[in-house]
């Protein structure tokens, strides 16, 4: 890194002048938060190509603001190694795809993931105090999207797709599956979406109550009840796996503070979450059927279909294990064209490590794995050592996202979306700057 941080020190020295006398340059700040902000709100709504304009303009004006502001430098982190090593292997996994072109469209989504995962731990290096209103505009559009799937659950929509295998289930049985208006429209991409936004509102929730605003705080907790419960609505089971892991982390996290001197009100939330659970799955008929299926095996079709992408895409990197197929979704559908049981069409592995194995090779998933594995070992430690409780709600937030998702991306696709993307690596750059960075929230 000294390298590149002699490079800005020359650059930053040329633009001297120009950065003093700009109120442009001066205001990069601001310009970046705000497109930030913009990147969260218009993912509700707009499309992946828009969404990821958006988050370009993040990662231009991050470019303007290292080259010119004095005192901008860069550095790497110990799971940073192992991500930086994933993208070389990328890198070279699109240079020998034989489909470049359908590769390279997916190499740029990649990077620009990446990319502005870099603008925001730029960004929030020396802007730790936004962390809370990045968290909270999370928080907005997760309760937003809350808001239309509890209505769309009342208005009984009808699927645009087969979301659901109703042969063999009574009427009472069958689920009202909501999708909000996160596009493509989609139930699991919904469910999937919570998963990564709801732990921010649970860690807000938990922000405000030590920072003794017990209003905003009930309002939090509220507003991460509701959205839990419209995550059982879009009838995604993964998402529920995923859900019970947030509770769980969540559980283990605040035993910490709870066990030694609250240890009854401790186990009397314990007991009463998992009350309330049970009673859902016995009185709601239809969850109940859509919780059952998970363990339908071969006698459910959605399941049945997973097992098939799964052998599929194992032969697929039984062929391809080191480099890959390259990267990308429509890569994927061409390759797998060459795979698949006639009549289960896939657009991807219906899981993330196999996914990156199939289109990166093995040497991507073992520096993929070693990212995830050392990020959290990294927010175990601080959570365990460290005396700032603020830090300790909000990265304990940001980890658990990043492990929930992980776990529901083992059995679908919807990880690969932007709108679960940016927040993934949002939760990881909040993550990586406390863990890191010295100094408070405030």
């Amino acid at each position: 890194m000294t390298m590149f941080n002699n490079i800005l020190e020359f650059t930053q020295l040329k633009f001297k002048y120009l950065y003093e006398n700009s109120l442009f340059l001066q205001k990069i700040d601001n310009l970046i938060f705000l497109s930030i902000i913009a990147v969260f709100l218009s993912s509700t709504i707009m499309s992946s190509d828009v969404i990821g304009f958006i988050a370009l303009i993040t990662v231009f004006l991050t470019f303007v603001k290292i080259l010119t502001k004095p005192g901008e430098k860069l550095d790497c982190k110990n799971f940073e190694l192992w991500l930086l090593a994933y993208f070389m292997i990328v890198i070279i996994s699109l240079a020998g795809s034989t489909l470049f072109h359908l590769s390279l469209k997916g190499f740029f989504k990649t990077f620009t993931y990446l990319a502005f995962y870099f603008s925001l731990v730029q960004y929030l290096k020396n802007n730790k105090n936004k962390i809370p209103y990045i968290l909270a505009t999370i928080g907005i559009c997760v309760s937003f999207e809350a808001v239309v799937g509890f209505l769309q659950n009342f208005s009984h929509v009808e699927e645009i797709s087969g979301w659901q295998d109703v042969s063999g289930l009574n009427p009472e049985e069958v689920m009202t599956r909501v999708y909000g208006t996160l596009k493509p429209y989609n139930p699991n991409l919904l469910g999937g979406y919570f998963v990564a936004g709801i732990p921010a509102l649970y860690g807000l929730a938990g922000y405000l109550f030590v920072d003794k605003k017990y209003k905003y705080s009930i309002v939090g907790l509220i507003l991460a009840l509701f959205s839990t419960m419209t995550l059982f609505l879009t009838g995604c089971r993964g998402s529920y796996i995923g859900m019970m892991v947030i509770f769980a982390c969540m559980f283990g996290v605040s035993a910490k503070y709870l066990w030694n001197n609250y240890k009854q009100i401790y186990l009397s939330i314990v007991g009463g979450v998992v009350a309330f659970a049970t009673s859902a799955l016995l009185l709601v008929t239809s969850l109940r059927a859509r919780v059952l299926s998970i363990f339908a095996m071969r006698q459910d079709s959605s399941n049945s279909f997973r097992f098939n992408v799964y052998h599929s895409s194992i032969e697929m990197f039984k062929d391809n294990w080191l480099l890959g197929i390259g990267v990308g979704n429509q890569n994927f559908r061409e390759i797998y064209g060459l795979y698949m049981k006639t009549g289960f069409d896939a657009l991807s592995a219906y899981n993330i490590f196999l996914e990156i194995a199939v289109e990166s090779g093995i040497f991507a998933l073992i520096a993929f794995v070693g990212f995830l594995i050392t990020l959290v070992k990294n927010a175990i430690n601080f959570i365990l050592k460290s005396n700032d409780t603020k830090a300790v709600i909000i990265v304990s937030s940001s980890i658990i996202s990043i492990v929930a998702v992980c776990i529901h991306g083992m059995v679908d696709t919807v990880f690969f979306r932007p709108q679960i993307q940016f927040v993934f690596w949002t939760m990881v750059a909040v993550a990586r700057t406390l863990i890191f960075t010295k100094g408070n929230l405030e």
